[in-house]
């Protein structure tokens, strides 16, 4: 349990290192080599949405990580059974790595006005998520099929919540993402949508952070690897 939560602890900091690197809390209005002609409306107002955006990505890990907690606290128990992990979970990894990589192509068109490319970059980024989604869903069919039932074991709730939870956290992405490619297909210029588009691949890049400790939790990775790191430095 301590080596999870040590690994844990360290990804977080990771984590506010990198928002901290993505400019999370920046001002856009400040920053040299934009040429977009805000209103000081607009820039006060995408100023308070990436502010809105870290105080949000806050709480959604401090929800997982409390999650993450108490599932150490519970595979401690002598009843805790593992899950085997479906191999189609690889598979919807590479979606959402790709969807994260789309959408920072696209945050890259945004910048340097490229509307063909831009459009590219939304609509891959939406379509390989909701393949992400699917292989999820397919999942939890196959473990359900094979026996492992939501109410059987707490190794299965804790698996069925935690993958479910964040689910449903890229499902309310998809949202906005899915405003933003309208916007982009309604004739809404590049620089305009650099705020949304920035936004929304900050999003995507936090989800892929949480899903990838998720996965190395799930798969019993995370002890393993602060067991090696001791290891090396004993």
């Amino acid at each position: 349990m301590g080596s999870i939560l040590v690994f844990l602890t360290g990804l977080l900091i990771v984590a506010i290192w990198w928002l901290s690197r993505q400019g999370v809390l920046s001002k856009p209005w400040l920053e040299q080599g934009v040429a977009v002609d805000f209103t000081e409306k607009s820039d006060l107002s995408s100023s308070a949405a990436r502010t809105g955006l870290a105080v949000f990505l806050a709480v959604v890990g401090s929800l997982f990580a409390l999650f993450l907690s108490a599932y150490a606290l519970r595979m401690q128990l002598p009843d805790w059974r593992d899950v085997p992990l479906p191999a189609i979970l690889w598979l919807n990894t590479g979606m959402l790595i790709l969807s994260s990589v789309a959408l920072q192509g696209a945050r890259k068109a945004a910048r340097e006005g490229e509307e063909d490319a831009l459009k590219l970059g939304l609509l891959a980024a939406g379509v390989t998520a909701l393949a992400f989604l699917s292989g999820q869903l397919l999942a939890w069919r196959q473990l359900n099929a094979e026996g492992y039932l939501l109410a059987s074991n707490s190794a299965n709730a804790f698996f069925y919540v935690l993958t479910g939870i964040h689910g449903l956290h890229l499902l309310g992405g998809l949202i906005a993402l899915g405003r933003t490619i309208l916007r982009a297909w309604r004739g809404t210029t590049p620089e305009r949508l650099q705020i949304s588009v920035g936004l929304c691949a900050t999003y995507w890049h936090f989800m892929l952070l949480v899903w990838l400790v998720l996965l190395s939790v799930l798969a019993g990775w995370a002890g393993n690897v602060i067991d090696i790191c001791r290891q090396i430095l004993s």
